[in-house]
Formats: structure tokens, C-alpha cells, sequence
């Protein structure tokens, strides 16, 4: 009889030679726990999705109470489903008065795509600029924003008419002219190991664009939902987007994205073509209702509060010789060894001392820490006295 690794191995997809094959069984809060009863704790978030941890309660209760309603009726935008209301509802609320259309997909790469298209389809513009080492996710309209050659160049051609900079240049910001649909850019960038641009750069970014009337799309697929501590990471620049992109933390584990904008920019969908943009399962109302009781749990528990002063721990706390830089942004951080060959093994031991950390895809010497918004002082400290155990067993 096949072992589960061995059916995994032989009858799903690979995304690498060498996966992980933690065959976790259970997961609560900021622990998972595999086959064999051992607990794990969660520094990452599953890749920065359990912002309000694994299983939070009220996202379970908003599951539950769904699946006893309805699942799929109707593709997006025909029927009138309670969850995707209430969610679009609830997430303007969060946001300025300019972001008050919103349009729900399934992830954060179709948020992109979706994007994407309405910024061509309301300019009438066909370019685009992307940063350098950014990450807007695979699939192929958004790997062809994504910013690392080495990620991409097997999967040419790809969407022509994108140009990338530097992110947090000012200097570059010239190559913004009145031919270009938008910026796409992340407000913290994510897999270059949680690089930022300064308030000047953003407001210079902002200005250019105006100057242009070329649209601003900030993604935060990964910084969104309060990982940075606020609830969208643009509020601690000052400056706000036309087009805003969220995925990944904003479901509490369910699959979501979405991109919002404007009505007058959302509307060039319903005609010339109509149906312009299209999904079936976009705003699965059991993914919306877990989404909304994620949206509230974050605000209504103060979750944001906490987050200045965790961030904070782990700076205290994470002090070592190997550890060369601690970049951070809330619970968004990168934490730097001298190279890939000292920091794998280090990962590799922690996971095996019940801690799951990994890398960047375009930066292979940082350490990413994004655990659920949840995590206590008490479990910072165990998670990172687990790390120096790590490194100490690995240096030795």
C-alpha cells in the first residue's frame, strides 16, 4: 500500500525536486501538527495567508454558516450573493473614497490579470511599468510584470510593452510618460526579501503619475490585511492608489484576490466589450464569508494594535553573529545571512525543531518571518530561541 508522500510524489504536480513532504494533519492558531503528532509552529503564515491564524473561530463559524445556505449559484457579477455584498461593503470601509468598486476573484495572481486589463481598457493605453525583483504572481500576464529574469526566461515570449525600474528610485521615475497605462507596483516588495521606498519616493511616484495620467496599482497580495500594521500598507506613506490589489491574508485561509478602483474606472468593463472581465468562481460566497469574518476580526480585535510592538520582539530578540540585517515592515520580515549555503541548512534544522520558515524567491539569503498577527510574546520568543538552536547546531 503507497504511502501518502509516495501518492504525493507520483500523482501531483512538482514545483521542485526537493518539496518539503511535511504531511501536516491539523493546524490552530500559529501551530500545525503532521502525521505524527509533532507541532510545528507557523512562522510564515503559509506563505502569508493566516493573518488571523490557522482555524480562527470566527472565520470557521462564517465557513459553516455559509456551506448551510449555498455554495456556488451563479458566475460573478450576475447574481445578488449576500457574502461578496457584505465583503465589497466592508472593505471600502476600509479604504478611501476614490477605492469603491470592488471586484472579487479567486488569488492574487488573477487580481493582477484583472488589473492589468483595466488599466489598458480605461487609458487606452498598452504599456506598463513594474519594478525590478517584484513578484505579482505565475500566471502569464503576471509573470510578465514580475521583475527577475531568471524566473521568467523560459516561459518567452511573454505580454510585450513592459518595462521595469528600480523600486524606490527617483531618478527612474522619468521613464513614467503619457504613454503608460499604469505603474504596477508592490508597496513593500515581498520575494526581493521586504524592500521599501522611502514617503518621498511614493509621493514622487504618486506626483508622476498624476503629471501622466497614468493609473497607480499598488499590490498587496502579501503586505495587505494588517500585515504591516495597518490594515493597507499604502496608509503609512500617505499617498493612495488608483487601482488597489489584495489576495492571499485576506481570506483566513480560504482563496480570494481582488482588485479595486473607482466605479468610473470599473465600469469600462460592462460594455465595449460587454463582459469585459469575466470569472466563475470570483467571490465564492464560502471564500467571502470567511474573507468579511477575517476583515472584522482584524479590526474588531485589535489585531493591528499589536503589531508595532511584535515586530519590535522579534528586532530584540533576533541578534546573532551569522544574522547579518533584520529588514522589516510589521510582521513582514527578512532577516539576512551571509548566503544561501549557511542559511538552507539553517531552515532545514529549524523545521526539524518544530519551527517553518523558508526564503525569497528573488532573495535566497533572507530568512522570511511572517507569522499570523496572532503570535504572542511568549511564542516570539519560543520561535526564535528555536532559530538560534538552529544556527548554533549548524554552525558547529
Amino acid at each position: 500500500m503507497p504511502t501518502q508522500r509516495q501518492l504525493f510524489l507520483n500523482h501531483l504536480a512538482q514545483t521542485s525536486d526537493a518539496p518539503l513532504l511535511l504531511e501536516m494533519v491539523s493546524a490552530e492558531g500559529i501551530y500545525m501538527t503532521d502525521v505524527d503528532g509533532k507541532k510545528y509552529i507557523d512562522l510564515i503564515s503559509g506563505i502569508g495567508v493566516s493573518n488571523v491564524g490557522h482555524r480562527h473561530p470566527n472565520v470557521i463559524d462564517a465557513i459553516k454558516d455559509q456551506v448551510d445556505k449555498h455554495l456556488h449559484v451563479m458566475v460573478y457579477g450576475e447574481f445578488v450573493q449576500s457574502p461578496q455584498v457584505k465583503l465589497a461593503e466592508a472593505l471600502t470601509n476600509t479604504l478611501p473614497d476614490n477605492l469603491n468598486s470592488v471586484y472579487l476573484v479567486n488569488s492574487g495572481s488573477e487580481a493582477i490579470e484583472g488589473a492589468m486589463k483595466l488599466a489598458k481598457r480605461y487609458t487606452g493605453r498598452s504599456k506598463l511599468i513594474a519594478c525590478n525583483n517584484a513578484y505579482h504572481g505565475s500566471s502569464h500576464g503576471a509573470l510578465s510584470l514580475t521583475g527577475s529574469e531568471s524566473f521568467k526566461r523560459n516561459y518567452r515570449p511573454l505580454l510585450p510593452a513592459i518595462s521595469h525600474i528600480d523600486f524606490g528610485s527617483s531618478e527612474e521615475l522619468n521613464q513614467i510618460t503619457s504613454e503608460i497605462a499604469a505603474v504596477v507596483i508592490e508597496t513593500v516588495q515581498g520575494e526581493a526579501g521586504v524592500r521599501q521606498a522611502d514617503n518621498d519616493y511614493w509621493k514622487a511616484l504618486r506626483r508622476k503619475c498624476d503629471e501622466t495620467d497614468t493609473l497607480l496599482i499598488l499590490d498587496e497580495i502579501q503586505c495587505g490585511f494588517g500585515r504591516t500594521g495597518r490594515f493597507w500598507a499604502f496608509e503609512h506613506y500617505g499617498i493612495k492608489p488608483d487601482i488597489l490589489v489584495s489576495a492571499k491574508g485576506m481570506g483566513g485561509g480560504m482563496p480570494i484576490g481582488c482588485f479595486i478602483s473607482d466605479k468610473e474606472i470599473m465600469q469600462v468593463f460592462t460594455d465595449n466589450p460587454v463582459l469585459g472581465h469575466i470569472s466563475t468562481f470570483g467571490g465564492h460566497p464560502v471564500s467571502s464569508a470567511a474573507a468579511l469574518a477575517t476583515l472584522e476580526t482584524i479590526l474588531n480585535e485589535h489585531l493591528l494594535d499589536g503589531v508595532a510592538e511584535k515586530e519590535a520582539l522579534f528586532h530584540s530578540y533576533l541578534k546573532h553573529p551569522l544574522i547579518k540585517e533584520v529588514r522589516s515592515k510589521g510582521l513582514m520580515m527578512a532577516v539576512e545571512f551571509e548566503s544561501y549555503d549557511i542559511l538552507k541548512p539553517i531552515i532545514d534544522r529549524a523545521i526539524e525543531l518544530g519551527v517553518v520558515t523558508d526564503w525569497f524567491l528573488f532573495n535566497d539569503k533572507s530568512m522570511r518571518i511572517a507569522p499570523p498577527l496572532i503570535i504572542t510574546e511568549d511564542e516570539i520568543k519560543k520561535a526564535c530561541n528555536i532559530i538560534f538552536q538552529a544556527i548554533d547546531d549548524i554552525s558547529k
